[in-house]
């Protein structure tokens, strides 16, 4: 054969090959969506994803998710009705194609730490002691090295701390301190595949399964939205991500595209700053007001009690200190951010 025919041949070849992958069903778009925003100097840790860019259209033709496609569900959880619903329910509800789930959903892995972790034996063991149970929590986020890197961090990312304390309304030591106690400003973000957690959490547990469900399903609408290769997103073992620890609804509904450069990088800190700061101004935090002052015993419900070493702490506590418990719904936490949020500032100026 002539080399113009041997040409010709893999030219036919290479075309028919072409339209055998532009054939594969696409995932339609789920329609108009809230956008979130970014600022960035030097991250502290080195970059969790490098999501690709936001795509407008059928997400699962993105060449990074061709190898998704399947017929059928297989796998670990091939045999499971719940998430055989589910995929249902998504293709459905959100217009996803079936193929892709069960491509993706035959990828995914059980986690027995996670379920550990989620599901613990019940405790049996001597009682814990209460006395001191504040100064405990307490020193593991009020240390030298909280402290030292949490001034470093502002230091570092001084103009996206103070454009989004000017933007949302948010004292900027509280940014700070928030991403401090939860990630330790970005060095303990986690590692576990984000999509793994999550469904493990949804079919494989119960205390918390609707929730985690409805995580799960926040999650791939916000791979979709976003761009977001699904198995790449890393983060806790609960599926909270970025340095500020948000879940998928959260980061729908607050993360922000700081640095407008057309990505929401929550793992990255300028995105995670403006992020934690819309969180705080969406939940009601009023700028340079009080959050929570020592007082005597009370009965009054705004007075906590927190237990020390050497007797009880009495803090009456102001409507920004509930806003920091709707972060993290416990009162020792609250009071966390609130003193290594005062010590940095201290340290900062």
């Amino acid at each position: 054969m002539s080399n113009v025919n041997q040409n010709n041949t893999v030219k036919l070849i290479l075309a028919v090959i072409l339209t055998g992958c532009a054939s594969h069903p696409a995932e339609q778009s789920a329609g108009t969506t809230s956008r979130s925003t970014q600022i960035i100097t030097q991250p502290i840790a080195d970059p969790i994803i490098q999501p690709v860019r936001p795509y407008p259209g059928n997400y699962a033709t993105e060449p990074n998710n061709q190898n998704y496609f399947a017929s059928t569900l297989t796998g670990t959880y091939g045999d499971s009705l719940a998430v055989r619903d589910f995929i249902r329910h998504m293709v459905k509800k959100h217009r996803f194609s079936e193929t892709y789930l069960n491509g993706l959903f035959s990828r995914a892995n059980r986690l027995e730490s996670v379920i550990r972790l989620e599901s613990p034996e019940p405790y049996t063991g001597p009682a814990k002691p209460r006395l001191g149970s504040w100064t405990r929590y307490r020193n593991k986020f009020l240390t030298e090295a909280h402290i030292n890197n949490g001034v470093a961090f502002w230091r570092n990312n001084a103009d996206a701390v103070e454009r989004a304390s000017a933007t949302y309304g948010v004292d900027p030591e509280y940014i700070v301190a928030i991403i401090g106690v939860e990630t330790y400003f970005g060095k303990n973000i986690g590692k576990t595949c984000v999509l793994d957690a999550l469904t493990t959490l949804a079919f494989d547990t119960h205390r918390r399964a609707k929730f985690f469900t409805l995580e799960l399903e926040n999650f791939l609408l916000m791979a979709r939205e976003q761009g977001y290769e699904p198995r790449q997103p890393v983060g806790s073992w609960a599926g909270a991500m970025g340095l500020g620890q948000f879940m998928p609804s959260s980061y729908r509904r607050l993360a922000v595209d700081f640095d407008n450069n057309g990505r929401c990088d929550i793992w990255q800190p300028g995105d995670a700053i403006g992020s934690v700061a819309h969180y705080f101004s969406r939940s009601g935090w009023q700028l340079n007001s009080p959050v929570a002052k020592p007082t005597s015993p009370a009965k009054d419900s705004a007075v906590i009690e927190l237990s020390t070493y050497s007797g009880n702490e009495y803090w009456l506590v102001q409507p920004n200190f509930k806003v920091i418990k709707k972060y993290n719904n416990s009162n020792k936490y609250a009071m966390a951010v609130h003193q290594l949020a005062q010590a940095i500032k201290q340290r900062y100026y």
